[in-house]
Formats: C-alpha cells, structure tokens, sequence
C-alpha cells in the first residue's frame, strides 16, 4: 500500500509539471479586500474612466482590452446603459501617451438596432425597439504589415437574463484605426447564422476597397490562436474556431520551445503545440483559486511570465503570480487590494477590481519594459495598472499608487501629493520599506486645509495589516488611532509644514509621535504586528465593505452618486525616510 501511494503521489506530480500549475503556499483571505497578500513594489493604479449617470446614464462599463501601438497606448471598453445584457451596448476607446494620462472616451462602435421581429431559438421573447449589447472578447489586432484593427461584438438579449454570447448574435465588426489618429468605417467582420450583408447596417469588410484593411481582416481570421477568442460568441459548429467547446475568455503565450499555453475563465488551461489548431485536454491548472471572472497571462519583458487575476471566489483582490519557466507558478502578490463602494447599481454587477486584460502578443511592447493591465472596478469605473518588471517585493524608491480621477496621486520628486474630491473613493500611496521591528519613520505633511478631508497615516506588517494610524482629520486635529477609540493630542493649521518623527519597537508595541521637534504622544500600537514593511497614506477610512457575506446583486445607486465634494482636500507629503534603530 506504501509504494501505491508513493507511485500515485510521483504520478500526480509529473503530471502538475506538464502543465500550468500553482505550487506556491500562499492563499488569499477575502475578509480583507487585499486579501492579506504582499503587495510588488511600485504598480501604479490608475483610473482611466469614471463613471457618471449624469452624462446620460452608461453606468456599466466592463469587459476592457489593451493594445500598444505608434507609441501610444489604445484601450477599449463595452457600456450598457444600467446593468450587464441591458441594452443598449456601446464600445468605447481611450487613448494615452504615457499610460498615467488619458482622452476622454470616445465612441468606436454606437448602439446598434435589432430588426424588429428578430428571436432566438429557444427563447420565447421577440424584438420589438431592441438594440443589441457589445460583448467582445477581442479587442485589437496587429497585422504584420503593422495595421491595427479594433474589434467588437454585438449580440443579442431579449431580456435582462439572457445570453449575449451564446452564438446567437449578430456579428462581430472592425475598423481600422489609422496612423494620423482618424478612424476607418465600420463593417461586418464575421456574421453568426441569419445574419448577412443583405439584413445588417454595416458593409461586410471585403467591399471595402482599402487593400491593405482586407488582407488585415482575412490575416487575422486565417490565425488559429486569433479565432480561439471568439469561441463564445461564433456559432457553435464555426469551423473558424478550432476548439468549440464552450470555455470562457481565452487568452496565451508562448513557451521558449513554441508551445501555447492557454487559459480560461475558471482557471482552466490547457498546451497547443501547433499554434492553436490542436489542444491538449482542457482541465483546470492545479493549485489555481479562480472562479468565474477572467485570468490573464503573458510572458514579461525579464523572460519570465506572470498571470494575473482574482485569486479567490470573489473578484478580490487583483493579484499576480510569477513563473520562471511559464508551468510552475510559485507565488501570489498583490496588485489592487481596493474594492470601491458600488455607486450605481445594475444587473449583473460584481464587486471589486476584475475581468483583467494586458496586451496581447503581437500587439505591441511599451518601452517602458513594464507589465501592463487594464480591469474594470464594480464593471463601473475603468483602470489600468503599471507593474514594475521584475515583479518583486522588495524595497525601493517607488511608490505604489491607487489613483482615482477624483482623488489623484502626484509624484514629483520626493513630494508626493494627494488631492480628493471624491465622495466615494479616495487617494492612496505606499512605500514599501525593508521590514523592521525598530525603527525611525520621519516625513512632513503640509495640510492645505483643516476644516474638511482627512490624511490617515499607518504603519502596516507584509500582508498589509495596520499597527498605528495617525490622522490629520477634518476637526483640525491630528489625532492616534488607540484600540476602538482616538486619542486627540494637537491641533494643525492649514498650510504649516509638520515634521513628523514616530519611533516604533513592534516587540513591546510602544511608539512615539515627534512633531516639530517635540515629543507629543506616546501610546500603544493599536494592533500587533511583528515588523513595519510599509508606510500609506489615505485620503479616506480604511474600507471593509463589500465582505464574503455581502449579497452579490445590487440594484440602487448610493444616495448623491452623481456628485462630487464642494471642496477639494489636498496633502502634501515629503522627505519620507526609515532608520532601522
């Protein structure tokens, strides 16, 4: 019986090395939005898009996708008015130079009118004054003549509950944008069953006469590993798509001896070794916790390769795993551990920071060396996260950034800026230092205000836990957060510089508060840690709602969604150093 068991083990275990695997130990706990994992050092999130049902409702806005392309980087989106599968749907498209500052949306592909009449089988509903809804899985392409190709799907839903990519839908369709910043006219790219040149609303693309866009469009649809992303929404029995079955959300890369490793929603994988014409069975990758939302993966710019996604049940938080050979994934670290508050409710919408996409091979390389990823917030707001490469944990200069619109992060030099007007959300920076059970923390705060907002300040452990909060708050005192109470030991003016010194000791949880040259609190850490590993500062309270036993449908917005603050809270911090003592 020994042997058995000691032959099966061996077996399991070269089986798990043949594939995409986690053999990491480190697992996500969702009573925290960041899920108590190490956060890499130095990603900057940042918000592309927020959403505002004043500007004519488009309230769910989920689904984006990422390119790189002249030097300049393109992102795309699908909006429905209110909820997910209500229509109507649109695709937007944003631009940005430098990945930190963006256009304001523009629309790629408008709302689009269902004949009337039109049904499905199956499903008794009939269209009367319908549009469809967008529900692209691919969002660019890059011919090798160097065209690139927007991409998007419309489909149908009859009702709230129905399905926009069960194979059922309209047609996919294309443009192209151009060098000079202009767009190429729409047309029907690939039509599902029904659906032809004779009753759609765009041009099929080979009566167009740009040479060059035609032989683009038939590239892209003569390359397997292209045509696996339209799986869901093509007709079951496509003979473009070389697997038909029904996986989610497929996305690859390549292995150094040209094998394709794809993945799905749910965390299941699967190797071609002929470029996506064959795959080996599809299972889920061992060791993996994902559920339904989607899971990204690429190799970076340091040869190794990473995937990002939400690894729980939940779709918090973002993290990143890392692998050195693209199989074995070994770690689990924290990229965006915020989960907004959920402004405008809708059908089908989900907390947290999801349905992550980076850049596609072949679809362009920042300079920048940098990994980056888009994800939706709520399927609300739209960001998009820089991630340093190599993925690390380490120390360094670089701040790590969650940076709303309303509520932005400014770095210039050693200053670093937080402003806030949002209502909902807030600013935040970290700096993640050597851990220490002693030491010396030294910044200066200069508060431009004293009668509304609020700066936090905390020393947090690794896994991003706080021990001691100090707050510059909006009753103009600078106060110490001190078990369930506060402790109120000054008064700050606006404009005044403060030079803040804490001396720590984790050991006996005693710390002291230094200002301006002066000993004015001494207290106990409000919570124990073993080592400070990082220093934040928030515009806002540390946020615990959503939980795991939050209901997952919401359908009201939050009182006063559409506004913004009177005024504006600035902070300015500078000179942050640590001194193990």
């Amino acid at each position: 019986m020994r042997i058995l068991i000691v032959i099966l083990l061996c077996t399991t275990t070269v089986l798990a090395q043949d594939k995409v695997h986690y053999s990491g130990s480190t697992l996500v706990n969702v009573d925290y939005h960041h899920g108590a994992l190490q956060a890499v050092t130095g990603v900057h999130n940042i918000q592309v898009m927020r959403a505002n049902r004043s500007n004519g409702g488009w309230t769910y806005n989920h689904a984006p996708m990422l390119a790189y392309w002249n030097k300049q980087f393109y992102l795309e989106y699908l909006s429905d008015s209110i909820g997910e599968s209500v229509p109507p749907g649109r695709t937007l498209l944003l631009t940005s130079k430098d990945g930190e500052t963006w256009s304001e949306p523009l629309v790629i592909f408008p709302p689009y009118k269902i004949p009337d009449g039109t049904s499905k089988e199956g499903h008794p509903g009939v269209a009367r004054n319908l549009y469809a809804v967008m529900h692209q899985r691919m969002g660019f392409y890059v011919s090798k003549r160097n065209h690139l190709l927007v991409l998007g799907y419309y489909g149908i839903c009859l009702d709230a509950k129905d399905d926009p990519n069960d194979g059922m839908g309209i047609g996919r369709v294309v443009r192209e944008i151009l060098p000079d910043g202009r767009y190429g006219p729409i047309y029907f790219l690939h039509y599902n069953e029904a659906w032809n040149a004779g009753n759609t609303s765009y041009p099929f693309y080979t009566t167009s006469k740009d040479k060059a866009f035609v032989a683009a469009c038939n590239e892209l649809m003569a390359t397997p590993l292209m045509m696996m992303q339209w799986n869901e929404e093509a007709d079951r029995d496509d003979p473009l798509i070389p697997l038909q079955k029904n996986y989610k959300a497929f996305c690859y890369y390549h292995l150094p001896n040209h094998d394709v490793v794809g993945l799905w929603k749910n965390a299941l994988s699967a190797i071609s070794k002929d470029d996506g014409k064959t795959w080996s069975t599809v299972a889920r990758a061992p060791g993996f916790v994902n559920s339904n939302a989607k899971i990204w993966g690429q190799k970076t710019s340091d040869g190794r390769y990473v995937t990002v996604y939400n690894p729980s049940e939940y779709r918090w938080p973002l993290a990143v795993s890392v692998s050195d050979d693209g199989l074995d994934y070994k770690n689990l670290l924290l990229v965006n551990g915020e989960v907004a508050p959920m402004r405008y409710g809708g059908n089908y919408k989900s907390y947290g920071p999801q349905y992550v996409r980076g850049i596609e091979e072949g679809n362009g390389t920042p300079e920048d060396g940098k990994l980056w990823v888009t994800y939706s917030m709520n399927k609300e707001d739209i960001w998009v996260a820089r991630i340093p490469v190599p993925v690390s944990t380490r120390a360094s200069d670089e701040w790590n950034v969650y940076s709303p619109l309303w509520a932005p992060v400014k770095i210039d030099g050693d200053q670093l800026t937080l402003s806030d007007k949002d209502p909902f959300d807030y600013a935040k920076a970290e700096k993640v230092i050597t851990p220490a059970s002693q030491l010396e923390v030294s910044f200066t705060v200069t508060a431009k205000q004293n009668n509304h907002g609020q700066l936090q300040c905390e020393l947090v452990d690794k896994k991003g836990l706080p021990a001691i909060r100090l707050i510059f708050d909006a009753d103009s005192t600078l106060k110490a957060k001190a078990g369930a109470r506060y402790k109120n030991f000054m008064k700050y003016a606006p404009d005044s510089v403060y030079h803040i010194r804490l001396t720590v000791n984790t050991s006996n949880r005693f710390y002291t508060v230094n200002v301006n040259g002066k000993d004015v609190l001494t207290s106990l850490s409000f919570a124990p840690i073993d080592a400070v590993a990082g220093i934040v500062f928030r515009t806002g309270e540390p946020r615990h709602f959503p939980d795991a036993d939050t209901p997952a449908d919401v359908v009201t917005d939050l009182p006063h969604a559409n506004e913004t603050e009177i005024h504006t809270a600035i902070y300015q911090i500078q000179s942050l150093k640590t001194k193990e003592l």
